[in-house]
């Protein structure tokens, strides 16, 4: 009886080589086509810190090149909140609404995050860091003034990143 299970195994040889290969040929092929792995919470939280240091960097680049006013209604969210002499700006109109109001000229402010912070999910962020604010008044004098800045940023549903408080 062994002789016929033998001479069957024998016989059935390149059978079953061809059907291995098959298989393997097959996980193969299944494996190459995983999705690839997700990023982990640390690679998310990193690449929002390098995407909000960018968007800090070009909304002080825009302050520098076409206004405060330019600037602050570019990288606003539509929701956005500015904090200002201890009273808060709700939205975009009342932002722009706030800086057509103002009688200060020739006005630059420059600033610059030393630290940038990124929610695990990447969705949200904040940046502080020193800023230098110049100014003429309605008398004609320079104003001046040097602080400190914090700006939340979130990231929109287009990828881009604009500040919803500041």
């Amino acid at each position: 009886m062994w002789q016929m299970g033998a001479t069957f195994f024998l016989q059935n040889i390149p059978a079953m080589k061809m059907t291995t290969s098959l298989l393997l040929t097959a996980l193969a092929l299944a494996w190459s086509c995983r999705p690839a792995p997700s990023p982990g919470k640390a690679e998310v939280a990193e690449q929002a810190r390098r995407e909000i240091r960018q968007a800090e960097a070009a909304f002080a680049a825009m302050a520098e090149a076409q206004g405060v006013p330019a600037a602050f209604l570019a990288f606003a969210a539509d929701s956005a909140v500015l904090n200002r002499n201890n009273r808060i700006i709700r939205g975009k109109a009342a932002i722009q609404s706030y800086f057509g109001q103002s009688p200060l000229r020739e006005v630059s402010l420059k600033w610059a995050p030393e630290f940038v912070e990124a929610a695990a999910a990447g969705d949200m962020g904040y940046t502080y860091g020193p800023y230098q604010f110049s100014a003429i008044d309605t008398a004609g004098q320079k104003i001046e003034a040097e602080g400190v800045f914090h700006t939340v940023w979130q990231k929109q549903a287009d990828g881009t990143w604009k500040y919803v408080y500041d």
